[in-house]
Order: C-alpha cells, then sequence, then structure tokens
C-alpha cells in the first residue's frame, strides 16, 4: 500500500505547490551559504535565520496594514497614484519589511561567537531574507498558483536576497569597524545596512506596481542590473572575507 500511497502524496497539487515556493530560496541560499569559504557557519545558526525570517512577515504585514490602512491612505489619499505608490513602498512597506529583518538579524547574530568573518554577515542576512522570501512565497503560489511560483522565481525570490547581501555587507562593516574602536562608522554603516535596502526594496516595488510602460521597462532593466552588481558583490566579497575579531 506504501508503494502506491507515497508517490501520490509527493505529485499531490499542494506538494507541487509548496515545492514550487520554496525550492527557490532553498537554492540560492544554498549558493550563498557554500561562498562562505574560509569558515562555514553552523546549520543551527542559518535554520534559526531562515525560521526567523519567516516569521517576520507577520509582524512586516501588521506594520504595513497599520502604515497603509491608518496612516497613508487618510493622510494622502490615492488621487496621486504615483506619489501614493513612492511612499506606500519606500516608507511603508520597505522600512516595514527590512526593518523586521534587520532585527532579526542583529537580535540573533550581533553577539554571536560565530560572527567573526565579514561575510558572515552577508551569509546571515540572507538566510533571514529569505526565510522572508520562503514564507511570503508560500502565500503568493497558494493564493495564485505555479504562474506565479515562475516569475517569482526570477524576480522576487532573488531580490529578497540581494536585499540581504547589501545589508550583509554593511552590516558586517559595522561589526568590523566596532570590533575597532571605531563607533562613529560603525553607526554609519548600521545606518546603511538599513538604508540601502529599503532603498532597494522600495524601487523595486515602486517599478513592479505601475502599470506605465516605461516603468515596467524600467523594472526588467532595473532587476538585470541590479542581479548583476550583486552577482559581482558577492563573489568580490568572497573572495576578499577578513576575519573581524
Amino acid at each position: 500500500m506504501f508503494m502506491f500511497y507515497a508517490p501520490a502524496v509527493l505529485l499531490s497539487p499542494m506538494t507541487i505547490l509548496l515545492l514550487a515556493a520554496l525550492i527557490p530560496p532553498f537554492i540560492l541560499l544554498v549558493k550563498v551559504y557554500r561562498m562562505d569559504t574560509i569558515e562555514k557557519e553552523p546549520k543551527g545558526l542559518i535554520f534559526r535565520l531562515v525560521l526567523a525570517g519567516a516569521l517576520t512577515v507577520i509582524p512586516a504585514g501588521f506594520l504595513e496594514g497599520i502604515g497603509i490602512g491608518s496612516v497613508l491612505t487618510p493622510l494622502v489619499g490615492k488621487e496621486n497614484i504615483y506619489l501614493y505608490n513612492f511612499l506606500q513602498y519606500f516608507l511603508v512597506v520597505g522600512i516595514a519589511e527590512e526593518g523586521v529583518k534587520h532585527f532579526a538579524l542583529r537580535k540573533i547574530t550581533w553577539s554571536s561567537p560565530e560572527f567573526n568573518y565579514r561575510f558572515d554577515a552577508v551569509v546571515y542576512a540572507v538566510s533571514v531574507s529569505l526565510g522572508f522570501a520562503a514564507a511570503e512565497n508560500i502565500s503568493y503560489v497558494f493564493s495564485y498558483g505555479l504562474s506565479v511560483a515562475l516569475v517569482r522565481a526570477v524576480t522576487s525570490i532573488p531580490g529578497h536576497a540581494i536585499f540581504g547581501i547589501y545589508m550583509g555587507y554593511y552590516y558586517g562593516m559595522a561589526r568590523w569597524a566596532r570590533n575597532r574602536g571605531n563607533r562613529a562608522a560603525g553607526s554609519h554603516y548600521m545606518c546603511m545596512s538599513m538604508i540601502v535596502p529599503v532603498l532597494l526594496h522600495g524601487a523595486y516595488d515602486f517599478c513592479a506596481s505601475s502599470r506605465n510602460s516605461v516603468l515596467a521597462l524600467c523594472f526588467y532593466i532595473y532587476i538585470i542590473l541590479l542581479d548583476i552588481a550583486a552577482f559581482r558583490e558577492v563573489k568580490k566579497l568572497s573572495r576578499e572575507d577578513t576575519y573581524i575579531d
């Protein structure tokens, strides 16, 4: 009986949707994890970061609901849709989502003894970001089907990974500066580890949400250029990894 039951479970529509949602972020996470060539991070720590990232979709959704429904819409209105979307994606969605990711990242890793190389910060931030992306992806895929999974696999999933790469770069620099007694530089880099992902995220969502053909074209150009820049940056960070303790 088991011989016939197992394949049916594996090929059930729900299983296919779940795999479609989880495989893209998992592949990217493994790719970045393998680029940590000097000293691999404990898998238990990575799991905690991914789980924390997945759970942050809850407070992010709560903050977005308040920011959009209780603040932005009553104060600004939707008469100027471009202004409304700009404020929504840069000041509400970008700050809410990258803010909860940043909080989880710092809470778990800042005092961790495992955090002793600059590239560790990239692995940590990408883990949180892809945990968030995986949870978000499950919601979208189960709501809208496999076609959404395919689109998100080449757009929003890499997007979250890229936001994590830049968050991790500045986060690692903040730790590096603080450990050398340069508190001013440490504070600067810590602020940048939040600001840069918010700006990248806001620009992504603003262009993606627009029905304007010019902004739609900008979106695809932006994704391509961002992918290329992030791929080069993460390879460089891996190659030039340095001890920070």
